[in-house]
């Protein structure tokens, strides 16, 4: 090389020499950028987590409507057809009027359907169905009303 001043120049803008006052790269987060991320993500949460559970609440009692009328559905086309109610929901299974008898979706159980005899003596023991889940819906009625 003819001029080493020249060559120490071309080598000066491509190899960054490190000062205390020019800035160096960021290998990280800092703390406070941190800290900011996990508010906006506990803030997001506080929101977010009510709802969540709020419409899974609405989906059970939609599930337990849904139940009921066919299941009422059911006994009603069973007194059509035979002239009486049913002695036992299994009836209902057993004479194919219902494929199998519903989960409470507020118990998670069979057996805690209430049976409702009708006003006729003789005339069968279920007349209509209701659930026997303890507690009040989301618009204040109780789940045995329904």
């Amino acid at each position: 090389m003819k001029d080493p001043k020249a060559a120490r120049g071309i080598a000066a803008r491509f190899i960054p020499h490190s000062s205390p006052l020019s800035p160096r790269p960021s290998g990280g987060f800092t703390l406070v950028e941190l800290l900011v991320v996990m508010a906006i993500i506990a803030l997001l949460l506080t929101i977010a987590v009510p709802r969540y559970f709020h419409s899974t609440d609405r989906a059970r009692e939609a599930v337990l409507k849904q139940d009921l009328a066919q299941m009422r559905d059911a006994i009603d086309k069973f007194y059509g057809d035979r002239g009486r109610y049913p002695d036992r929901l299994d009836d209902l299974v057993e004479k194919k009027y219902l494929r199998r008898i519903p989960l409470d979706p507020m118990t998670d159980s069979v057996q805690t359907w209430v049976t409702v005899p009708p006003a006729e003596t003789g005339k069968g023991a279920v007349y209509d169905v209701k659930s026997g889940a303890a507690g009040t819906a989301l618009d204040g009625t109780s789940y045995v009303e329904w």
